[in-house]
């Protein structure tokens, strides 16, 4: 199973991104997505998560009402839209497949390489 990221770049403070993470090789209907994040010297921590029928979503403390994710199971990829962006959020993200919606990194069966998101303030 592999993940391709995609989508990270430089913001500004308040702006908006969009992240897309495309599954290949697996059965990518099956699985609870998640996005994580690792900041410089920081462990990398749970953004925001779905279920495989999108019936459920859970996200951190720290980016509700901001952080929307979704999925399109004929597409094989699911989406992170970012706004109101903050300095705080500069990280690299990453994307995680599952059989089981968690929170925890080992939680998670596959990884994909990550893409950077860098918010200037």
């Amino acid at each position: 199973v592999q993940l391709q990221a995609s989508g990270g770049g430089l913001v500004q403070a308040g702006g908006s991104l969009r992240l897309s993470c495309e599954v290949s090789g697996g059965t990518f209907s099956t699985y609870a997505m998640a996005w994580f994040r690792q900041a410089p010297g920081k462990e990398r921590e749970f953004v925001i998560g779905i279920t495989w029928d999108s019936t459920a979503t859970y996200r951190a403390d720290s980016v509700k009402g901001r952080f929307t994710i979704s999925r399109d199971n004929a597409k094989n990829t699911v989406y992170l839209q970012m706004q109101s962006l903050k300095p705080e959020d500069t990280a690299v993200y990453y994307c995680a497949a599952s059989y089981v919606l968690g929170r925890g990194v080992d939680a998670y069966n596959y990884w994909g390489q990550g893409t950077l998101v860098t918010v200037s303030s």
